[in-house]
């Protein structure tokens, strides 16, 4: 019998750093346990790109060049290799592309909660809940397409037995640990979702999500008690179904109190300002209104609940009755409304070029004929709405 490759040793340590990760991450005696997650992934997803380097004999090894002479980095007397940011963008190109973006996100995160946070760790744990999942499995999809079924960790990992949101104060305990993430670590989750496509956020390769329904009916004595079906194979009636009960839950978040954060939040007049910084086209505060109306992603003026925001865009301060809206929001609406299409079907009405104060494309049929000159500012353009209640 031939001896295994190289690379396959590589493979059973990477195999090896999975299995200790996700042991880590469901022992709740750890009082570290999701750094040890995220480290001991780190290292699966390095070990399992470098088998797949060194397989297609692919030199993955740092070089420095000195004049003519082209010599290697070494540390400690041995050669550098790359790291894992330098591996995934060798195996994903594609900026846009969900496994690589999911990946970056932790490699950052790694960077900001490695020796730091430890009391916040089961909070961080339930707020990237979503992406902890889609990290195994995309390591999971990676390892059994590169390197055949027989890699796979579905007879090493089970589904564990836990409490969690499988009950009422369980759900309700989770979401008051979730609320105490500190800011900064907010602020990071909220921009790096921000500054992702749409499409990428949306993929289950980047933010996986389950909602556990019971099932009711007489079990099947060949079905797994714990069965996946995928989105994509469900009939119309079905996802629409899936779709109604997830508004349900949506609304359900909104019942509790959000937290009141003020550092860093905007007033309408400042966050519309900074939106018409941002796009070469006038953005006002109404604008600004019409754009949190269309989202949803705070209440009306007069709700019974103003508490009831998009914590990710916005949040309410109770002690002064207003709103205060994120970084994450501004850019959003900086994204959307950057190209006359996307102001179009955001606000429902024709830009105007912030310079000329010319419409662009077909102007609305109320319009009035544009104004020359230099564009106001965005507070300028509507005075009286720069409260925060009022927008």
């Amino acid at each position: 019998m031939p001896p295994r490759p190289r690379f396959m040793h590589m493979v059973g340590a990477s195999r090896d750093e999975a299995q200790l990760a996700v042991r880590l991450y469901n022992d709740s005696s750890e009082v570290r346990s999701f750094e040890g997650f995220v480290v001991h992934m780190h290292l699966a997803w390095l070990y399992l790109l470098h088998a797949e380097l060194t397989r297609d004999s692919i030199d993955f090894r740092y070089w420095r060049t000195r004049g003519r002479a082209r010599r290697l980095e070494r540390i400690d007397g041995e050669p550098k290799r790359w790291d894992l940011a330098t591996c995934v963008r060798h195996r994903w190109p594609d900026k846009a592309a969900p496994v690589r973006a999911n990946l970056e996100f932790f490699v950052a995160l790694r960077n900001k909660i490695e020796h730091r946070y430890a009391r916040e760790q089961q909070a961080l744990a339930v707020a990237v809940s979503g992406q902890s999942q889609a990290l195994l499995l995309n390591y999971e999809q990676e390892l059994t397409d590169q390197f055949g079924t027989g890699s796979s960790l579905a007879t090493r990992l089970r589904f564990p037995v836990f409490v969690g949101s499988f009950t009422d104060e369980g759900e309700r305990t989770l979401r008051r640990l979730r609320s105490q993430l500190p800011v900064p670590l907010r602020t990071f989750i909220a921009d790096y979702d921000a500054g992702l496509d749409a499409s990428v956020a949306r993929d289950p390769r980047y933010d996986f999500r389950l909602r556990v329904l019971q099932e009711l009916a007489p079990k099947d004595p060949d079905a797994l008690a714990v069965q996946f079906t995928r989105y994509d194979d469900l009939t119309d009636e079905q996802r629409a179904a899936v779709e109604a009960i997830g508004r349900k839950g949506y609304v359900v978040v909104r019942e509790q109190k959000r937290p009141v954060v003020g550092h860093g939040l905007l007033r309408p007049a400042q966050a519309a300002q900074a939106v018409q910084d941002r796009i070469p086209f006038v953005f006002n505060t109404n604008h600004f209104t019409t754009a949190w109306k269309k989202i949803g992603v705070r209440p009306k003026v007069g709700d019974p609940h103003p508490e009831r925001t998009d914590e990710k865009y916005c949040l309410y301060d109770e002690p002064h009755r207003d709103y205060g809206y994120t970084e994450a929001y501004i850019a959003r609406l900086a994204r959307e409304c950057a190209t006359e299409a996307g102001f179009r079907a955001l606000l429902g009405t024709a830009p105007r070029d912030k310079v000329t104060g010319d419409w662009v494309g077909a102007p609305p049929l109320s319009a009035t004929p544009p104004w020359r000159g230099s564009a106001p500012s965005a507070a300028q353009e509507a005075p009286g709405m720069d409260t925060m209640q009022s927008a």
